[in-house]
């Protein structure tokens, strides 16, 4: 077996571990000041923004353009500290390819590119560092397609969980509630709906009101206006309420026959959200009896309950059974 490490052991480690990240962090710190008050040049690969303009009227981009290019720079070391310290926060900085002429399907080689027009090249003189070569990637393929725009629904991604003893109530309220897509034609003409990014609320008790972002559909490649929208969900606290003289229907009916109920109205108990509850008729509950179970041997029939979907529950139905009086129409 092998030996087990004493509390000597460990610490001995620990220190020895502590003194070799000091150390390294000490070489860095000199290596890099080294390299900053240095006035020798040197060479030294940085990601570079890449912008592709003047897209032709009525088209857009079938497939995404590469975000940056890895560009090797040359310049003093202070001059290629600044740039790699500024060249997030300066706009002028970037490598930017024409579109102007182009139809449909298009290579740029874009060391080839750059060679014969150097101004595409934007780095800003405060720099003081000059452009050599692009490293990666050696070119870009441009794909542009015609230009599309429709109007599509929004559909929210989110998951709300009400807390215990309350209760989601009616359909969410989203505003707007449809988007218009923007893009190449064949990526804008297969979307049908817009989600909204994936969100959650958790132990609800309030009304929800939210600003939703919306999903990107194929990266950048499609434009939405707006890009945020806003939802609204109402939340209730669970309560009951005995509704009563809700009428009864009789279904299916024929000509030769006249039907009557009685009683003619019936009451139950509802469960659900307070407010929501609190304004129900008895009209908005359907009370009704099939008149095709009906037979002469038969006097008393079930009844078929139906409510909203936003009626948790009901209960306490009376009575449970109606009597069906049928005699001969006359005339």
């Amino acid at each position: 077996m092998g030996k087990v490490p004493n509390a000597k052991d460990i610490k001995s480690f620990l220190f020895l571990q502590k003194l070799g990240l000091r150390l390294g962090a000490m070489g860095l710190a000199l290596l890099l000041w080294l390299f900053v008050v240095s006035e020798n040049e040197y060479t030294m690969v940085v990601d570079v923004p890449i912008e592709a303009r003047n897209l032709p009227a009525g088209h857009a981009h079938k497939k995404e353009v590469p975000s940056s290019a890895k560009v090797r720079l040359r310049g003093r070391g202070r001059s290629l500290f600044k740039t790699i310290i500024l060249k997030n926060f300066i706009p002028d900085f970037k490598l930017v390819l024409d579109l102007e002429r182009i139809s449909e399907e298009y290579d740029f080689l874009l060391n080839d590119y750059f060679e014969r027009y150097p101004q595409k090249v934007v780095i800003p003189s405060t720099f003081e560092v000059k452009y050599v070569e692009v490293i990666y990637p050696s070119s870009v393929h441009i794909s542009l397609d015609e230009y599309k725009e429709k109007m599509v629904s929004i559909l929210p991604n989110i998951l709300i969980q009400p807390a215990p003893g309350f209760t989601l109530v009616g359909p969410p309220i989203i505003s707007p509630d449809k988007v218009k897509i923007a893009g190449s034609w064949n990526i804008v003409e297969n979307v049908i709906n817009v989600y909204s990014v994936p969100d959650t609320v958790l132990n609800a008790t309030n009304r929800i009101s939210l600003t939703l972002s919306l999903e990107a559909e194929q990266g950048q490649l499609i434009e939405y206006t707006p890009r945020n929208v806003n939802f609204q969900q109402s939340v209730q606290s669970i309560s009951e309420r005995i509704i009563s003289e809700i009428p009864v229907k009789v279904l299916n009916k024929t000509e030769d026959l006249q039907v009557f109920v009685s009683p003619q109205t019936v009451s139950l108990t509802v469960v659900g959200g307070m407010n929501y509850i609190a304004n129900l008729q008895p009209d908005d509950i359907s009370i009704t009896v099939d008149f095709k179970l009906w037979n002469a041997q038969q006097q008393f029939y079930d009844v078929k309950v139906q409510t909203s979907v936003d009626v948790i529950d009901w209960m306490d139905l009376s009575p449970k059974s109606i009597e069906l009086v049928v005699t001969k129409r006359v005339g």
